[in-house]
């Protein structure tokens, strides 16, 4: 079945998403151990989550690169994750959507979540025809994120190790099967009519 354009690709329940992160050890590890972000995260500066895992990877080159070296998958309520697509603003201007630049600028400042729509990847972090959807919390967004919305966070440095490993020994198939087994977040129009680029 043909992948559309651009569509949200999620570990999810009927209450929970699984997002991805990746942060240096000093904040990874007291995350991990305690199940919430500790006093070094700043819910000042806007932080993005993922819900593809690959594309986590991608961004943090499996967790290799500096100041990514612990990914964290983080279980957050679903209702918190749909409440930050109602309100969030595109992070490019899209003509279709806003009268002009200047009303697009405006919307962006008010809203505390944007979105990009950026290409998912695959085992070798190539890009792929269809785009994922990448979710930037600030101001009131990242607020609720850290202190209302989460469920658990869990290590998931070993798993990418792992994957990264199978990867580069040639190995796709076994990759392919630890995988997390992300399906079509149930987004209706309400969510994402707003945010189509």
């Amino acid at each position: 079945m043909e992948e559309p354009h651009r569509r949200i690709r999620a570990l999810h329940t009927a209450s929970t998403i699984t997002v991805y992160q990746a942060y240096s050890p000093e904040i990874g590890r007291p995350a991990i151990r305690d199940g919430r972000f500790p006093a070094a995260w700043k819910p000042d500066r806007m932080t993005w989550i993922k819900p593809s895992f690959l594309w986590m990877m991608y961004r943090s080159n499996w967790g290799t690169s500096a100041g990514q070296e612990t990914v964290l998958a983080v279980e957050i309520d679903r209702d918190g994750f749909d409440w930050a697509l109602r309100n969030a603003c595109l992070s490019h201007y899209v003509p279709e959507l806003y009268a002009d630049q200047a009303a697009w600028k405006r919307q962006l400042r008010r809203s505390p979540a944007r979105v990009q729509w950026d290409p998912e990847r695959d085992l070798n972090l190539c890009p792929l025809p269809y785009r994922s959807l990448q979710l930037g919390l600030s101001g009131e967004a990242s607020a609720r994120y850290a202190d209302e919305w989460i469920v658990s966070i869990s290590d998931v440095t070993p798993l990418a190790r792992q994957i990264r490993a199978l990867v580069s020994g040639g190995d796709a198939d076994s990759a392919a099967r630890l995988l997390p087994q992300e399906q079509p977040y149930p987004a209706g129009d309400e969510l994402l009519t707003h945010l189509r680029s």
